[in-house]
């Protein structure tokens, strides 16, 4: 039986893809485990919180690199230039894993040196690309930049470009670390991002493997429309429009796009009886205020049920997102029977089939966003998976991955 431990700074919102994966393993007859640097809510098995030292080196590392890149410009998104990290490498899950998975381990949890401590061990060493920063200087989205292509520095994300920036630190780093090691892999969960490794210039002499993430469709299933919106209290005659994220307000997250298309659909004057249900974190007073239709505020919900009765209720789900890998609420919601529409960016034509299960609308178009939402809507589209995401599937290119790093060893011995 393999053998597979999970790095992980958190299994909970954006971290869930290694808990799902641990679940989706296990039924299949693969012992995996899970290291974490946050607890959970609730806690759950088969995984090793590593306590209050691990979390305290996590708070001064931010700190730090909030010092470090204070001429960060704001809109862009994330930066991480990690600092201090934990080293985690003598752990006994770690010791005797046959495949060691690093999910996204940033925020102060893990450094270079880190990754560099656990590459030592000498196991197939799995790095899980969750967004851009494992193939970048430090940016988690490029956006347009595709510097990362050739070498990163005067990197677009400051206030002031220079040669010798952080970015370029960074990505030196990264070509020691990388050019060090053949025992590091890179599986990235969508088409876009797998492309995009398989050309820069830190990954495109490593091998690169595309297995989207696994999603439990035990508890993401249609379900009793009208149920669902009675324990939520919401009209069942109502036109429910859902929208979703970590961080509502977020400009990667594209709130400001899906705001003008609700501004159309509502000088259109052609959706009647509209309900808008919102959950995650963010400044609701800000968002509610610019919603020209009634608004239900969720909050951050903190388990899969409840965000499952939310798809469930909802007529249409939007993700605006401008930046995007592979969004788990687009593979929940079209799980849940519940039709998605996105722009064509990203992960999301992965899981989108144009005018089918969803709607794909033209970038940044909120214009083409409000035609997809009617165009769901009036079409009556009903949500669904599309092939190779059932976890039998995600499954199997995990053992096929095991089998290409096996071959790749033996050719070595």
């Amino acid at each position: 039986m393999s053998k597979v431990v999970q790095i992980q700074y958190s299994t909970e919102s954006g971290g869930s893809s290694a808990y799902r994966l641990q679940r989706v393993f296990l039924e299949a007859g693969i012992d995996s485990s899970i290291v974490s640097l946050q607890p959970d809510s609730f806690s759950k098995d088969r995984i090793n919180y590593l306590g209050i030292k691990p979390s305290i080196v996590s708070k001064i590392d931010g700190r730090l690199q909030t010092r470090l890149i204070h001429s960060k410009l704001e809109e862009p998104g994330l930066f991480s230039y990690p600092i201090l990290g934990t080293n985690i490498a003598n752990l006994e899950e770690l010791q005797q894993a046959d495949y060691i998975y690093i999910h996204w381990a940033l925020n102060g949890f893990l450094n270079l040196n880190s990754f560099k401590q656990i590459a030592k061990i000498g196991k197939p060493v799995i790095i899980v690309l969750h967004d851009m920063w494992s193939i970048t200087g430090g940016c988690h989205y490029s956006f347009e930049c595709e510097k990362y292509l050739t070498g990163c520095s005067e990197c677009p994300m400051f206030v002031k470009a220079k040669k010798n920036d952080f970015s370029k630190k960074g990505f030196d780093s990264k070509v020691k670390l990388y050019s060090k090691f053949n025992n590091l892999f890179f599986v990235s969960p969508s088409k876009w991002l797998y492309e995009c490794a398989k050309k820069a210039l830190l990954t495109k002499d490593k091998p690169v493997f595309y297995i989207p993430n696994a999603l439990d469709n035990t508890i993401f299933k249609p379900s009793n429309k009208g149920l669902a919106r009675q324990i939520l209290n919401i009209d069942p005659e109502d036109t429910v429009i859902a929208f979703g994220a970590a961080s509502v307000n977020s400009s990667r997250k594209g709130w400001v796009y899906l705001q003008k298309a609700l501004e159309i659909l509502h000088s259109e004057d052609q959706l009647k009886n509209v309900s808008v249900l919102i959950f995650g974190s963010g400044n609701n007073k800000k968002v509610e205020e610019s919603i020209p239709f009634k608004t239900k505020f969720m909050g951050y919900l903190m388990d899969e049920y409840s965000t499952a009765l939310v798809y469930n209720a909802a007529d249409v789900f939007i993700v605006p997102s401008v930046a995007d890998n592979q969004p788990t609420t687009v593979q929940e919601s079209l799980s849940s029977g519940t039709p998605v529409v996105g722009f064509e960016v990203g992960g999301i034509p992965d899981m989108i089939k144009h005018k089918e299960n969803g709607y794909l609308a033209k970038y940044k178009d909120a214009a083409d966003l409000a035609e997809g939402i009617k165009y769901c809507l009036q079409n009556k589209l009903k949500g669904y998976t599309l092939p190779g995401f059932k976890p039998a599937d995600i499954v199997n290119k995990h053992r096929e991955l095991f089998g290409a790093i096996a071959e790749q060893q033996n050719k070595k011995i």
